[in-house]
Parts: C-alpha cells; sequence; structure tokens
C-alpha cells in the first residue's frame, strides 16, 4: 500500500481513484465518501450510513410497561446473559 499513485483532476474539479484502491476498499460507484482537510493533505473516508445520533434522542425509544427494574436486576439479567452465551460457545468448541 506504500506506492505512490498520481491521479489528475478534471476541469470539473474531479479525481479518479485507482482501481486497485477502489477495490480493496470495496468503494463502488455512486458510494458517498467524506472529505477532510488534514494538515497533511486530503483524507477520504467512507460516509456513515446513517446521520450520527445523539443519545438523548434515542433514549426511550423501546417501550417497556412492567415494573421498573432495579439496576441490581439489570446487572443479573446481563450477568445471566453473558453466562448462557459463555456456555454456547464451549459447548460448539467440543
Amino acid at each position: 500500500m506504500a506506492d505512490t499513485i498520481t491521479t489528475t483532476i478534471s476541469t470539473k474539479g474531479q479525481v479518479i481513484l485507482p482501481k486497485a484502491i477502489r477495490d480493496r476498499r470495496e468503494w463502488n460507484a455512486g458510494m458517498k465518501l467524506t472529505v477532510e482537510e488534514t494538515p497533511e493533505g486530503v483524507l477520504l473516508k467512507r460516509a456513515p450510513a446513517f446521520p450520527p445520533t445523539a443519545q438523548g434522542s434515542a433514549f426511550g425509544m423501546l417501550k417497556y410497561t412492567g415494573e421498573p427494574k432495579t439496576i441490581e436486576e439489570m446487572d443479573a439479567a446481563a450477568l445471566e446473559s453473558v453466562g448462557r452465551e459463555f456456555l454456547r460457545g464451549i459447548a460448539r468448541d467440543e
């Protein structure tokens, strides 16, 4: 990946990314990229599929109609779930 590749800017300001790079990155026609100017040059990255979401805007998205759970109950449920997944992994490995 350290090879230097040269490309040209068209009169419309378009830059062609070499096929080898597009293939390695799995960048296809129509894919959105973000362009970030850095002190070292210009950085291209795949644009996120969804816009960033603030944590507060997602809070309460899933409705729960039962009695509120305590932190201890939630911790116990999480540990139980992790334990089940761990045991399933051991069973698959045997």
